[in-house]
């Protein structure tokens, strides 16, 4: 079973659609998930995680559908992504939805985590799917692949298809069954690969979005930032701590007394409530620093120099020196042996 979190109501609408489609008696299997379907109609309600991988263990097998995800994408609309489906429709281009999605994707839910691969000629939208059960990782995966190429072509009316797809799990057993994968994507699709992606021609990154609006834009990034604050209530005051950091240190490593004005106390406060958790400031920035930089090295554009200065600081050497004492090993060895090919 999946850890915690949960998923937006929406995110959750788009699988009982389908499910009605197939005829599922949906409000029986809500029942045994332990889900009130009558709170479902609060489009800014949630699911537990735990909750939906449990309803998707039951719709699946019922429908009798081998494709359940890939059909399911049918239903995606621009509500399915909540506020960063309408953030992705007022980016400038695909390359901007690219680095806006990991950021807010949290605020559809925490089915699962994306992240850039980049090589020569292609980007790699890599999704990891956090779900335990084998079945509802194929179809969950499948689907958020299918809904990501079919909300770029509905919603952001960019018409060009992936390059390749890649999936972990293993093809169906009967070859024609393939098809299905073919007629979805319009490219060819592997099986059977380290990890699960969508990978989109570099040139395909820059072309416009049509009714991109840049003033839209920053006040969703505005609403989604508040949201994501909204969610951590009842968090440990670290991961806010670390969350906070995350969507502020692309632009300038905050101070800890703006980061307290941001959290609503005082930097003393701050740094005492902290101790109270047993957490200290540098060590949660140290953390998120190493996920972040682990992050960007999938990004064969960016130098090292340009990943220093995205992790808020101010000289490389800095980077280098702290990535030394986290990991024991340099950047540059690090960065070789762990960068995956396309």
């Amino acid at each position: 079973m999946s850890g915690s979190g949960f998923a937006s109501n929406p995110a959750v609408k788009q699988y009982l659609k389908m499910a009605e489609v197939h005829g599922v008696d949906q409000l029986a299997c809500l029942k045994q998930a332990g889900i009130d379907s009558i709170l479902l109609e609060d489009n800014s309600g949630r699911v537990p995680i735990a909750a939906l991988e449990q309803l998707l263990g039951l719709i699946i097998p019922i429908s009798k559908d081998p494709f359940f995800g890939l059909h399911t994408a049918h239903h995606v609309q621009h509500s399915s992504y909540s506020v960063l489906g309408y953030i992705s429709m007022n980016c400038a281009n695909l390359g901007e939805v690219l680095t806006q999605m990991p950021l807010y994707e949290k605020i559809v839910g925490a089915m699962g985590s994306s992240s850039r691969i980049v090589s020569t000629d292609a980007t790699c939208l890599r999704f990891d799917c956090h779900f335990a059960d084998p079945l509802v990782r194929r179809h969950v995966t499948e689907n958020v692949l299918a809904s990501w190429d079919r909300f770029s072509r509905t919603y952001l009316h960019l018409m060009g298809y992936p390059l390749r797809i890649y999936f972990e799990h293993s093809a169906p057993d009967e070859d024609a069954l393939l098809d299905i994968y073919r007629n979805t994507f319009h490219c060819d699709v592997y099986f059977d690969q380290e990890y699960s992606g969508t990978w989109i021609r570099n040139a395909d990154l820059s072309i416009p979005i049509e009714q991109a609006n840049e003033q839209l834009l920053q006040t969703l990034l505005e609403h989604a930032s508040e949201e994501l604050r909204q969610l951590d209530e009842g968090r440990s005051l670290g991961e806010k701590v670390k969350n906070m950091l995350r969507l502020m240190i692309s632009e300038k490593l905050p101070s800890k007394e703006r980061l307290a004005e941001e959290l609503g106390m005082s930097s003393r406060t701050l740094q005492r409530k902290l101790n109270e958790e047993g957490a200290h400031y540098q060590e949660i920035l140290d953390e998120l620093r190493l996920e972040m930089a682990i992050q960007f090295f999938s990004h064969k554009e960016l130098s090292l120099d340009e990943i220093a200065r995205k992790l808020g600081y101010l000289e490389t050497r800095s980077f280098y020196r702290g990535f030394k004492q986290w990991t024991g090993k340099t950047v540059g060895a690090y960065r070789k042996e762990t960068l995956p090919g396309p």
